[in-house]
This record gives structure tokens, C-alpha cells and sequence, in this order.
């Protein structure tokens, strides 16, 4: 693909832009590099930490003085915060120790700092003695992941190594649910509640829908005048505002259109999840761990929940029949009367389809990939789901897509450089392995199923 594009800088001629992004990428490896080596340096700044009260029986506010004087020798070197820099010192202890493969890969380039803290923080949570598995299932799968599809998948990888349920570790975590106050400057406070996570994804969900009906009825002209001159405000500002009256008064008085209960008023919006629940793990909640229920674009879901939502939803539940080996979607059937290609699509992509981006397919539009007035036909081999925002770029900038065989989109970039982005498979309840796959011997290998 020819590059048109060209950039000017300070002390040269213009570059196209397929040599600016060369020069990123090169960079980004000589940063990774570089970045490895300093957290290697922290790390053994804090070995000599616990050098250095090795053998004197020293408790543990004793060993975290000494921590804390050596960050702040640190810290005063690079004028930061001895604070900060004993978080550092204490995260870079942890991959050195805990994940060599992920600073390994890291250090090479393959991977992004981004993508090494989402899996320490993931292998925060499993016994100890487990986080070496992670670190090999980790690095086998970031490659070509976003950190925050890093996170998601590996999240329900990190179920199957954990020695208690999701249901018992988030029972425990529900005692830790509560609202605070941070006082911030300017007047301002941030009020943060600790939630689960399905609730509060529903209630952030909620929040934008309702800003949204307010832009959509102000940019329309429909919204009282007074308030259409007015309302400037985007939707995070409505989304406070919402959730102010809502607590405040009971009602959402920021709708300019309200008229209490009346049809299409902010009070009748419900937010919107998309959960994804394996039959096996609502018959038998002990194999959970293994194949969990989860939340998608966020993570694992405790089986009481999911199972709850289940029993009480009103929306349809779409059965999906999938691949026993590569757990690709093959099928999906309801006994309701719903969209059959809209239900494929939901339970194959389940989020958006560009490269990177975990905005749920509930929240995206079904974008055709050849457009449909190029002739491109209305069948789930022309369609995917897109985000509005990414729908948009699809559009109007250079961007191009096509859809190979299985769902799979080949996105190629402005500078001709391709990204594959593959549907996320559903975890097949048997693995039967191909012949060729096969162990030679059955005394020297367990089934695979």
C-alpha cells in the first residue's frame, strides 16, 4: 500500500509515516529494554533490603524500614516519591522472582510494561506456588493482545489455578464493598464505590445510556429550550449528573425530556451486560474454576451470580454449540423468536473486532465488512461487530478490513502493515485431540479427555 502520509519535524524533511512507526517500534524495544534493566536494578535494591535483616529475626515493620530506607536513597537519586518508588521496588521484586519468562519477553521487546503489570496483578490473587504456570500461559498468550484483552482472558486462564471457588473468594470479597469520599482540589471529591463487578459495569452502563438519550434529544432540537440553548455538558459530566439526582432525588432529573413515568424518559433505560455462562458450570458450580462464567470486556463472574442472572433474566439466552477442539462457535439456537445472525454474531465476537478494544458487542453496532451497498451481503460472513467509535474510523480513514474464513478480520493500516484479530473461542467442555496430536504411547500419556 503506498503511504501518502507524511510528517514534518524540526530538523529534517518530511517522513512518510510508515518510517515514523518503524521508529516507534524500534524505540518501544530499546524502552522495553531499557525498562527491564531498571526493574532488575529495583529488584535488587530490595534483596539487599531483606539482606540486609536476613538472620536477626527482624519483624516485619523492622523489614519494612528497611525497605523503606533504601527507596528512599532511591527516590531522593531520581527525585520521586519514596512512596512511589517502594511500590516499584516491591512490583519489580515480584517479577523477578515470581515471573521470569514475562521479563524475559518483555526485555525482548515482545511484550509492554502494561502487559507485565496486568499479569503480576493477575498472579497477585493465586497461591504462590502457581504463578509460574501463569507466567508460561501469560507469555504464550499476550502476543498480539491489548492489555486490556490481556487482562479479560487471563483472568479466566488464572480461575483454573486458584485452590478455593470464585463463589468463596467473592463472598469474601463482598465484605470489602463500601462508598468513600477522596477529597480532591477546586471544590471537588471524587465518591468511589466498591461494587461487584457486574453491578458496577450495570450502573456505569445505565448512566451512559441515559447521558446519551440526553445529547440525542439536544443535539434532535427535542429537548425544552431553555435547556437546548443551555446544555453543553458531554456525557461524562451527564453521567455525574445523572448519578447525582438519581441518589440525591430518586429520579433522574437531569432527562430533559422526563415526564415521570412516561415512555422513553431516563427512568425507563436498564443497563445492559453481556455475560457469557457454560451450561456445565450452572449444573455443577464445583467445576467453576475450571470454565467460569464471566463478564465480558472484565473478567470471571462467582457461579451464584451468574446463575442468578440465569434464572431471572428476561432476555433471551442464546445456547452456543462450539468446536470440541478449537472452540470456535459453530452454532447458536434459542426457542425464542430472535435474529438468528444477530444471536451468531453476539456469541462469536462478543466484543468489538478491531484490534484491541473489549467494548462488549451489546455496546456495538453490526458493521458490514464489504459495504452492503458495494454488494457486500447480510450474512454472518460479512459481518462484525464494531464499536461506534471504531465503526467510525472503518469509515473515514484509511483503515481496511476483510473477513477471512472463521470469523477471523485482517485489519491493514494506513502503512500497509496487517493485524489479525480472531474471535475469542469458548472453552469446549472435552478436548479430543487430532490423530497427528495424539500421544504415541497410551502407558506414557493420559487421555485427553
Amino acid at each position: 500500500m503506498h503511504d501518502e502520509t507524511s510528517l514534518s519535524t524540526s530538523d529534517g524533511p518530511a517522513r512518510p509515516l510508515s518510517a515514523v512507526l518503524d521508529e516507534v517500534v524500534r524505540a518501544g524495544k530499546s524502552l522495553a529494554a531499557a525498562e527491564v534493566a531498571r526493574t532488575r536494578a529495583l529488584a535488587e535494591a530490595g534483596h539487599l533490603a531483606l539482606d540486609v535483616m536476613a538472620g536477626q529475626r527482624a519483624s516485619s515493620r523492622a523489614a519494612e524500614l528497611a525497605l523503606r530506607e533504601i527507596a528512599s536513597e532511591l527516590a531522593a537519586a531520581e527525585s520521586l516519591s519514596d512512596r512511589s518508588l517502594q511500590r516499584q521496588i516491591i512490583r519489580a521484586m515480584t517479577l523477578v522472582d515470581d515471573y521470569p519468562a514475562t521479563l524475559a519477553a518483555w526485555e525482548a521487546g515482545l511484550l509492554r510494561r502494561t502487559h507485565a503489570h496486568v499479569i503480576a496483578d493477575i498472579g497477585g490473587e493465586i497461591p504462590p506456588d502457581t504463578r509460574n504456570k501463569l507466567d508460561r500461559l501469560a507469555v504464550a498468550l499476550a502476543p498480539g493482545l491489548s492489555p486490556g484483552r490481556l487482562r479479560s482472558r487471563l483472568a479466566v486462564l488464572a480461575e483454573q489455578l486458584h485452590s478455593t471457588t470464585l463463589t468463596e473468594r467473592h463472598a469474601r470479597g463482598r465484605e470489602t464493598r463500601g462508598v468513600r469520599v477522596v477529597t480532591g482540589a477546586d471544590g471537588m471529591s471524587d465518591l468511589i464505590a466498591t461494587l461487584p463487578t457486574v453491578l458496577a459495569v450495570g450502573i456505569h452502563d445505565r448512566l451512559t445510556q441515559q447521558a446519551r438519550t440526553v445529547i440525542d434529544h439536544r443535539d434532535a432540537g427535542t429537548a425544552p429550550v431553555p435547556t437546548a440553548l443551555a446544555d453543553e455538558r458531554t456525557t461524562a459530566q451527564l453521567r455525574a449528573d445523572i448519578l447525582a439526582d438519581l441518589l440525591l432525588t430518586a429520579a433522574p432529573e437531569a432527562d430533559p425530556t422526563r415526564g415521570d413515568d412516561g415512555p422513553g424518559t431516563l427512568g425507563a433505560i436498564r443497563a445492559r451486560v453481556q455475560v457469557v455462562v457454560p451450561a456445565l458450570s450452572i449444573l455443577d458450580p464445583g467445576t467453576e474454576n475450571a470454565d467460569p462464567a464471566h463478564l465480558v470486556g472484565h473478567g470471571p463472574v462467582d457461579a451464584h451470580t451468574a446463575r442468578t442472572l440465569a434464572e431471572s433474566t428476561a432476555t433471551p439466552w442464546d445456547r452456543v454449540l462450539t468446536h470440541p477442539v478449537t472452540g470456535a462457535v459453530l452454532h447458536t439456537d434459542t426457542y425464542h423468536r430472535t435474529s438468528a445472525i444477530d444471536r451468531n454474531l453476539r456469541a462469536r465476537d462478543r466484543h468489538c473486532r478491531w484490534p484491541g478494544c473489549i467494548v462488549p458487542a451489546v455496546r456495538c453496532e453490526v458493521d458490514h465488512t464489504v459495504d452492503h451497498a458495494l454488494g457486500g451481503p447480510t450474512a454472518v460472513a460479512n459481518l462484525a461487530h464494531l464499536c461506534q467509535r471504531h465503526h467510525t474510523q472503518k469509515q473515514f480513514t484509511r483503515w481496511k478490513v476483510r473477513q477471512l474464513p472463521g470469523g477471523v478480520l485482517e485489519w491493514t493500516s494506513p502503512t500497509g502493515r496487517t493485524y489479525t484479530d480472531e474471535p475469542l473461542p469458548y472453552s469446549p467442555a472435552v478436548r479430543f485431540l487430532p490423530d497427528d496430536l495424539a500421544p504415541p504411547d497410551p502407558d506414557e500419556a493420559p487421555a485427553p479427555f
